[in-house]
C-alpha cells in the first residue's frame, strides 16, 4: 500500500459516447494512464506532490486529445491562449500563467513563476517575458494545431 495517491481529469468538454469510436476511447484512455503514470512514478520515487503534479499535468499536455497544451481549444480569433496554475499545499504557494502563447508545457512556466519569481499569476506579454528569460522554445502555432479542435471552431464561428 502506498502513502500517497494521485487523480486527474481530462477536461470537461463535450464529447458524446456517439462521438466516441472504440479505438479513440483506448487513446483516450491510454493518455489518461500515461499522465497517472507520470505524476505516480515520481511520487513512487520520493518526489514532491507538485513536481508529480506539473509532470501529469505535461503528459495532458502532450496529448493533443486533451484541452491542454498540444490539445487547446481555438481562441475566438485562431489563435492558441493557454492558462495553468499550480499550487503547493504545504507551503501555500501558486504561480500561475495566463494568455500564453506557444509555450508547451504552461504547467511548467507555472511552477516556475512558483518557484523561481516573486508573483503569484504573471499574464500575457508579462507571462512570455518571464518564458523567454527562462529560455523557453517558443514553439510555432502548428505545433498547437490539431484538425478535430480547428472542425470544432469552424462549427462554433
Amino acid at each position: 500500500m502506498h502513502p500517497f495517491s494521485i487523480a486527474i481529469h481530462g477536461g470537461a468538454g463535450t464529447l458524446t459516447r456517439g462521438m466516441m469510436t472504440p479505438e479513440k476511447e483506448e487513446e483516450y484512455l491510454n493518455g489518461l494512464k500515461n499522465a497517472l503514470n507520470a505524476g505516480f512514478s515520481l511520487l513512487e520515487n520520493g518526489k514532491s506532490a507538485t513536481e508529480a503534479v506539473a509532470a501529469a499535468v505535461m503528459a495532458l499536455e502532450d496529448c493533443p486529445l486533451f484541452n491542454a497544451g498540444r490539445g487547446s481549444v481555438f481562441t475566438a480569433s485562431g489563435t492558441h491562449e493557454m492558462d495553468a496554475s499550480i499550487m503547493d499545499g504545504k507551503t501555500r504557494n501558486a504561480g500561475a500563467v495566463s494568455m500564453v502563447t506557444g509555450i508547451k508545457n504552461p504547467i511548467q512556466l507555472a511552477l516556475d513563476v512558483l518557484e523561481h519569481s516573486g508573483h503569484v499569476l504573471l499574464a500575457g506579454d508579462g507571462a512570455m517575458a518571464f518564458a523567454k528569460q527562462r529560455n523557453y522554445e517558443i514553439l510555432p502555432p502548428t505545433y498547437f494545431f490539431d484538425a478535430f479542435r480547428y472542425s470544432q471552431w469552424q462549427s462554433i464561428k
